[in-house]
């Protein structure tokens, strides 16, 4: 029966259900326990099971808007404010609407626990394999660049007071110790200081930057069109920029299954998405408009040497706090496969805690080792949109809609316009796949032939 369960699923939806629901596979489901350890694994469950639907917008505000927002005014510069704002809002719409379809999955299968459990709802045992890889990679790829921009910030703040790989160290010691709380209703708390710091260093920034331009008495460089002779290379890299502003989608699962009320998802994204397209297209378009072609990215370096620093030191909550977020949603995945029939999953015992810390250790190692291997902050953001932004943002979702919401023919007139909507949804998933991840290895490779970026594991300064 056991063996029958895991062959390759069928279309009817039942089947579908009763697969994630019963399998011992899912990631976290406890069995064979009894006595005290179920007392003990029911009393955790409480634990892991208090986010309301505001909660659940804090949360996700601490792991959605982060370094997506430092990186706008490049992509404005590179792809003119008239693209530039179509493809923010856009963008922005169009990933409200897949994390809606995300969140219709967890509610129709709520065995779902994260990403690579609906994964094998839609490919069986290689799906759930594949999209967890895909998910461990990007959380770790999302904590190496929160590393990386912590780095910069620590020397902007201190003008290269140390070796960068020191700071290297110091970044990931703080995302290591912030990761260990494993609940995210206690990551809840601080996500009111990572949303007051991101707002207050963006706007430090929009204020600086506006006052230089007045100073300066002549308008700056802005176009309302791209950049004269942009390269492919160039212009797909601000597109994944901006797609990696929208990659909130990619926790949703891990998030929803913590909250007592899951159907009350939609304000939760809904808030979520339309806060993001204010503030991301806000601060691209006027960044840009203030500072011209020459604005740097992270866009913080472009308010001047003093401001530059206070608004580095405003934004440190921001950085770790929500750099940190994904070493924990990670570790929870991966602590949850290896102790899948085990009290240890719960961790709330001695050996569990030290399970857990050393997990979030190699993690945090890894996202360092690759943080000072790709040195450079639209390339490093642009491969992580490219390679696995696209599937769980884009194409993922829109074939979730096609295998496990849709009711009927996809022809079927209830259906027409939604089939549309997500075939045009999945298209936009490979385009960013292909064009983004062509587009950031070329751009990684002529760097380094060029000699325009710092080595890799280098105490040079950050140009």
């Amino acid at each position: 029966m056991a063996d029958a369960k895991n062959e390759k699923i069928s279309d009817p939806d039942l089947t579908l259900r009763q697969d994630v629901e019963s399998s011992t596979e899912v990631v976290g489901q406890v069995s064979d326990i009894n006595g005290f350890e179920n007392q003990r694994a029911s009393l955790s469950n409480g634990k892991f099971n208090r986010l309301g639907w505001k909660r659940l917008t804090v949360v996700l505000i601490v792991e959605a808007i982060a370094l997506g927002s430092l990186g706008m005014p490049s992509a404005f510069a590179t792809l003119g404010m008239v693209a530039g704002t179509i493809l923010s809002i856009g963008l922005g719409l169009v990933a409200i609407y897949t994390s809606y379809v995300v969140g219709q999955v967890k509610l129709k299968y709520p065995g779902v626990q994260h990403y690579a459990d609906a994964g094998r709802l839609i490919m069986g045992k290689f799906g759930y394999e594949l999209v967890g890889a895909m998910f461990v990679l990007q959380l770790v790829f999302l904590l190496g660049s929160h590393c990386l921009t912590g780095t910069i910030a620590f020397l902007n703040i201190t003008n290269n007071g140390a070796c960068s790989l020191v700071f290297g160290v110091v970044s990931a010691i703080i995302l290591l110790l912030l990761a260990l709380p494993p609940s995210f209703a206690e990551v809840a708390i601080l996500g009111y200081i990572d949303f007051v710091s991101i707002m207050a260093a963006i706007f430090i920034t929009i204020i600086a930057t506006g006052v230089q331009r007045t100073d300066a008495g002549v308008p700056s460089d802005w176009s309302a069109w791209p950049e004269e002779n942009v390269s492919f290379t160039k212009a797909f890299i601000a597109i994944t920029n901006i797609v990696f502003a929208y990659s909130f989608a990619i926790c949703q699962f891990s998030f929803m299954d913590e909250m007592h009320t899951p159907k009350h998802f939609v304000k939760s994204i809904w808030a979520l998405g339309l806060i993001e397209i204010v503030i991301y297209t806000l601060t691209g378009a006027l960044i840009y408009y203030f500072v011209g072609h020459d604005v740097k990215s992270p866009s913080l370096l472009s308010a001047g040497p003093l401001i530059s620093k206070v608004a580095f030191g405003i934004a440190l909550p921001v950085i770790f706090i929500s750099g940190s977020i994904n070493g924990t949603v990670v570790g929870r995945y991966i602590h949850g496969r290896i102790y899948d029939s085990s009290i240890l999953r719960f961790i709330n015992t001695t050996k569990a805690w030290i399970s857990w810390v050393a997990l979030i250790s190699a993690i945090t190692i890894i996202a360092w080792v690759i943080a000072e291997a790709i040195p450079f902050f639209s390339d490093l953001l642009a491969i992580s949109s490219s390679l696995f932004v696209s599937g769980f943002t884009f194409y993922f979702p829109a074939v979730f809609w096609f295998m496990l919401i849709r009711e009927g023919k996809w022809y079927a007139k209830e259906n027409l316009a939604k089939s549309i909507i997500n075939g045009l949804v999945f298209i936009i998933g490979m385009i960013v796949l292909v064009g983004g991840t062509y587009a950031s290895i070329v751009d990684i490779m002529d760097g380094y032939t060029q000699g325009t970026v710092r080595g890799a594991f280098t105490c040079a300064p950050f140009e």
